[in-house]
């Protein structure tokens, strides 16, 4: 049975629709966020790098909140929420930390997986894209769009 294992949630500034969860170890990733991004229109949600996970926001610029969850082995999925997309993916990570990035930079908070040299399986939600399109074309929205990442061992 799954266990959660740590929680945590974090702001993340979004700048033109998109940030990433990347190795903390910036010397680690071949291509670095922003390098390489799908560009907005037609973007996927989760795009998978080496050492990195972009995400792709519906709206352009505005706070979002991230809850990221660490689990002892597959979580099951909720069904508490109405999310209006998901994505999976695997990341590994040589630290066991992964950096919040940001157009701008590395942002605020990091999401820590609890060993190093781990790969990890993925599983990205979001709600609120919707709403956060339409606010953030007149105004910077705080909050609307939610995102639950949650993570666990591969292989188990």
């Amino acid at each position: 049975m799954a266990e959660l294992v740590m929680r945590e949630e974090i702001r993340v500034s979004v700048e033109f629709h998109a940030f990433a969860l990347q190795e903390e170890d910036d010397m680690e990733v071949a291509a670095p966020f922003p390098e390489e991004r799908a560009e907005a229109p037609g973007a996927v949600f989760l795009t998978a790098y080496d050492k990195r996970l972009d995400f792709e926001s519906a709206g352009h610029t505005h706070e979002a909140v991230l809850t990221a969850e660490v689990w002892s082995s597959e979580p099951s999925v909720t069904g508490d929420v109405r999310w209006e997309v998901q994505g999976e993916a695997e990341i590994f990570s040589t630290t066991g930390n992964l950096s919040v990035e940001t157009m701008s930079g590395v942002g605020e908070g990091r999401v820590e997986l609890g060993r190093p040299d781990t790969l990890c399986k993925v599983r990205a939600s979001c709600s609120g894209r919707a709403e956060v399109a339409r606010l953030a074309a007149v105004d910077v929205p705080v909050g609307v769009e939610r995102y639950l990442v949650q993570f666990w061992p591969a292989g188990t």
